[in-house]
C-alpha cells in the first residue's frame, strides 16, 4: 500500500494528490493535522534519508526555531522538533512498499511507481 504523509492544505500536497489520483494509484493520505506524526515512522524516515532530507529547512516553521536548536540539530533533536511542529516535516512524504521520498517529484515518483 502506498501512503501519503503530510498536511492536506499545502499546496505541493495538493498537487501530489491530483499527480497520484492523474495515475490512478491507490493510496492513503496520513494528515499529521488530523492524525499526527507517527513516531515509529518519522524515526524511520531519518533513518534513511536523514534528518536534512526529512526536515524542511526553507520553510518558516524552521526559520521560527531557536537558532541554537537549528545549529544544533541532529536526528534525535530532529525528531523531537517535527513531533512537535509537524509542519517542519518535508511535504510530502511518499512509502511504497519499495521507496522512501521526501518532496515531490513527478518525473522521479512515476519510476517508482510503475
Amino acid at each position: 500500500m502506498t501512503t501519503l504523509y503530510g498536511i492536506k492544505n499545502c499546496d505541493t500536497m495538493k498537487k501530489a494528490m491530483k499527480w497520484l489520483d492523474e495515475q490512478g494509484v491507490d493510496y492513503h493520505f496520513h494528515d499529521y493535522r488530523k492524525e499526527g506524526v507517527p513516531e515509529a515512522a518519522l524515526r524511520e524516515w531519518i533513518a534513511e534519508l536523514g534528518w536534512d532530507t526529512v526536515i524542511n529547512r526553507r520553510g518558516t516553521t524552521w526559520r521560527k526555531l531557536d537558532p541554537a536548536t537549528r545549529e544544533n540539530m541532529d536526528a534525535d533533536g530532529a525528531v523531537e522538533q517535527a513531533l512537535a511542529n509537524p509542519s517542519l516535516i518535508k511535504r510530502p512524504i511518499l512509502r511504497t512498499e519499495k521507496h522512501l521520498r521526501a518532496g515531490f517529484n513527478a518525473d522521479e515518483w512515476k519510476a517508482l511507481i510503475q
